[in-house]
């Protein structure tokens, strides 16, 4: 349901013990980041057009 790079970017951006992203720890940004935000977003949309039948 969910591609590559939704995959990639759930992997990749963790979340710290200390509540930050792992994946953007340069920049200091709390979990969840906007690529986390992003890639979860998709797989909603994904999964309810699924649900109703049609295609995202």
């Amino acid at each position: 349901m969910s591609s590559e790079a939704e995959q990639r970017s759930l992997v990749a951006h963790l979340p710290g013990k200390n509540g930050l992203c792992n994946g953007c720890r340069a920049w200091l940004t709390p979990y969840p980041c906007w690529q986390v935000d992003w890639a979860t977003s998709r797989q909603a949309r994904s999964m309810t057009a699924a649900l109703l039948g049609g295609r995202a």
